[in-house]
């Protein structure tokens, strides 16, 4: 299974700052980055909360970004804005398109292993002449990883969840060893107090789930609400805490019973 994420874009990053523009900016370590090491990461608020989530590799000259299409021009302009003198150039490069395989198959371009968790396969940017023949769309790969309860790009929404809360500690899109970044003082403060009592969780439903924002609710008690849906299954964030209060409890969205996954790489 091969496919072609279409809801994806390409940002590159050239020049002679480009690394340290980044490393000063994003929640992982450019440190870590290499031709055989690619990188998830984030771009927060000062607050902490998640603007936007990428993939990073290297390549092309450049470093280049794995981002959702919907936000690429935002994530551009945000990058600009903190650019300043640093020598980099910072462009959309609408020629090259993202793959994702994940039973097995090897793929052209620069290809590389999903940092965030083995199984979501590999995944590669390649140029458009370049696309191999019997791609299918990206459907089959957002119902894999929401299977393996991975979120990432609008699961998150813009400017609403804390990093921990959004799992991104667990998908390895952290470094609390690196330097400053921005949000990074939030963030490491709620890692060493344990003040994470939320968590990104991936829900389904018999029916289509009703709309993001919908309240999650256990018993007349609201235990989070939806952030994402596509069809019968979405994201929510859940109050761990109510959640083990009403455990066993059945929990619904607008009257849509709902199913709530906790994957063993998030509860280990």
């Amino acid at each position: 299974m091969i496919a072609l994420l279409e809801d994806r874009s390409v940002i590159a990053l050239a020049g002679a700052d480009a690394r340290t523009l980044l490393q000063g900016l994003i929640t992982n370590d450019m440190e870590q980055l290499s031709p055989a090491n690619a990188l998830y990461a984030a771009l927060l608020t000062p607050q902490g909360k998640i603007l936007f989530d990428f993939l990073l590799a290297e390549g092309d000259g450049a470093v280049l970004l794995d981002c959702p299409h919907s936000r690429a021009e935002a994530l551009v302009r945000r990058l600009t804005m903190y650019r300043l003198r640093a020598k980099v150039q910072i462009e959309l490069r609408p020629q090259l398109k993202v793959l994702a395989a994940w039973q097995g198959e090897t793929l052209p371009g620069i290809s590389f292993a999903d940092p965030r968790l083995p199984r979501l396969g590999i995944r590669a940017i390649v140029a458009a002449a370049e696309m191999p023949p019997g791609v299918s769309s990206a459907e089959p790969y957002h119902h894999h990883r929401r299977a393996l309860g991975v979120p990432e790009g609008d699961d998150f929404g813009s400017d609403a969840i804390f990093a921990l809360d959004g799992d991104l500690e667990q998908l390895h899109a952290v470094s609390f060893t690196k330097g400053c970044y921005v949000g990074q003082e939030l963030t490491a403060r709620m890692k060493h107090r344990g003040t994470a009592r939320k968590r990104l969780l991936a829900v389904s439903a018999a029916t289509d789930l009703p709309p993001p924002g919908t309240a999650v609710m256990a018993e007349n008690k609201s235990v989070g609400e939806l952030t994402s849906t596509a069809g019968q299954e979405g994201f929510a964030l859940i109050r761990l805490d109510r959640l083990q209060e009403v455990a066993g409890g059945r929990l619904t969205a607008e009257s849509v019973e709902l199913q709530l996954a906790r994957p063993t790489w998030l509860f280990a």
